[in-house]
Formats: structure tokens, C-alpha cells, sequence
């Protein structure tokens, strides 16, 4: 490779299985505490990827992400997590890791190393030039990855990348990659530890930002969560006391429960 994959190079710590409970855990904590600084670094790339997808979805597209492994599963879970948070429906954002889904709990070998199967689990859905996909792969050279971001550009469809190594071969075939390059791992090559924490920190703020500007956000509350367990209904209807000033927690929980959503219910409500 004609670059440094920085994600393979040896850890700055020797003889972990020497250090006590409390040296490991002091010292990856010491690690830990650059990658946020390291996101810090890639936020203009991040702006650019959070605004090309927002401009998509606006206009009624999806967002894919594509990954194997660790990158994989941090991709659909924070796929999953879209419609409890935001309301959204179910395959507006769809997370896809290579090897199926039966990969999310037990690795399935050389699934990453196939360069077509990234297209094809894309074509699955159907997508379109109307969509966007991300792909997420610590070291940047994942086939299955730029296979299937190489396909998208030939399909004019909207690519990012999220990397841990700088001027790799994924961010050569995504038209917004994001490097954050956050160095060794505390065990060496371990890219699950320094690169998965930023690569969350990352997708956190893509589908964050995203559907704030897509309007499922409302001050500070998350007005279009999907009511699911105890503890989000009691959350829902705190906050729909507070927005509509009511004293009585049981007519703000008929009021939530009725509506199906903190927003509606505050429709409902304002429309009386």
C-alpha cells in the first residue's frame, strides 16, 4: 500500500499482560481520551457529508451505511436506533454489514474481502440516485466497502466514508470521506478499542445532525420518539407538561398515549 495504515502500527504500550487491572485500565483510558480530539480535527468533513445527506433526505431519499465487522455492527446499530429516537420510519436509515445480518453477533470469515457483495446487498433495497450511502472502515481498504462506493459513483448515488488512516482507498471512492485518525491501539491492530469509539462518536453526529435538519428534533427534545417502554412514556409525558404548562401527570399521559407522539399530542392539544 502506497499509505501508512496507522490502525496496524504497534501500541505505545509494551507488556500489557505485566500492568495490573488498574495500569490497563488507567492507561486505555489515557487513549481513549484523544479520540474526541481527533474527531474535533474532522468536523469540516463531517459538515460536508451531514449537509449531502440532509439535501437527499430532504428531498425523500434514504441513508445506507455499509461496513464488516466492528464497522459494520456500529453501522446498524446506529441505523436501529433512528426510528425509537426520531420517529422516523423503519428503512429510512438502513445499516448493512457484510456477511448478513447473522454477522452482527457472530463473525462470518471473508465476508469483507468480497468487492461485489456491497453493491448487491445495496440493490437489495432498491437504491437510487435519490439515496446516500456511507461506508465505514477503520483501515479504509475493506473490499466490500469500496466495491460497493465505487458502484454508487458510477451510479451518480451520494457516497461518504468514515476512516481511522489517513488517504486511503475508501476515501478515494467516497465523494465525502472523514479521517479520523486517532493512532495506534492500545492493543495493537485492536481496531474495535480507539477506531470503533470514533467511528460511533462519528455516526452519532451524522444521524444526530441529520434528523435535527430534517425537523425531528424540536428545542432540545426528542418530540417524535417512539413511545416503546415505561421509562420513554414517562419521559414523553414530562415533556408534555412542561411544553403545555398542564399540572396533571395522568391527563398528560391519556393526552400521549392517544396522540402516539410528544408532537402530536401537542398539536392535538394546541388545535382544541
Amino acid at each position: 500500500m502506497s499509505f501508512i495504515k496507522v490502525t496496524e502500527q504497534a501500541s505505545h504500550y509494551r507488556h500489557l499482560e505485566k500492568m495490573s487491572v488498574t495500569e490497563l485500565l488507567v492507561n486505555m483510558n489515557k487513549e481513549d481520551q484523544t479520540v474526541p480530539l481527533a474527531v474535533e480535527k474532522c468536523i469540516p468533513q463531517i459538515e460536508k457529508l451531514v449537509t449531502a445527506i440532509a439535501d437527499k433526505m430532504l428531498a425523500g431519499g434514504r441513508l445506507f451505511y455499509l461496513g464488516a465487522g466492528t464497522s459494520g455492527r456500529l453501522g446498524v446499530v446506529d441505523a436501529s436506533e433512528c426510528p425509537p429516537t426520531f420517529g422516523v420510519p423503519q428503512g429510512l436509515v438502513v445499516g448493512l454489514i457484510a456477511g448478513g445480518d447473522s454477522a452482527i453477533r457472530k463473525a462470518v470469515e471473508f465476508a469483507e474481502d468480497d468487492r461485489q457483495q456491497g453493491w448487491a446487498d445495496l440493490q437489495a433495497y432498491n437504491i437510487t440516485d435519490k439515496d446516500a450511502v456511507v461506508g465505514i472502515a477503520a483501515s479504509g481498504t475493506t473490499p466490500y466497502v469500496i466495491g460497493a462506493l465505487d458502484e454508487c459513483r458510477r451510479h451518480g448515488i451520494v457516497t461518504g466514508s468514515i476512516s481511522c488512516n489517513p488517504d486511503t482507498p475508501v476515501s478515494a471512492a467516497a465523494d465525502f470521506p472523514v479521517e479520523v485518525v486517532v493512532g495506534p491501539e492500545f492493543v495493537t491492530g485492536s481496531t474495535r478499542l480507539k477506531s470503533g469509539t470514533a467511528q460511533k462518536l462519528v455516526l452519532n453526529m451524522i444521524s444526530t445532525a441529520v434528523m435535527i435538519q430534517l425537523g425531528r428534533v424540536e428545542d432540545n427534545k426528542m418530540v417524535n420518539m417512539q413511545l416503546s417502554n415505561e421509562k420513554l412514556v414517562d419521559r414523553g409525558v414530562k415533556m408534555l407538561m412542561e411544553q403545555l404548562s398542564l399540572t396533571d401527570y395522568n391527563q398528560a399521559q391519556e393526552l400521549l398515549l392517544k396522540a402516539g407522539s410528544v408532537k402530536k399530542a401537542v398539536d392535538d392539544f394546541v388545535k382544541k
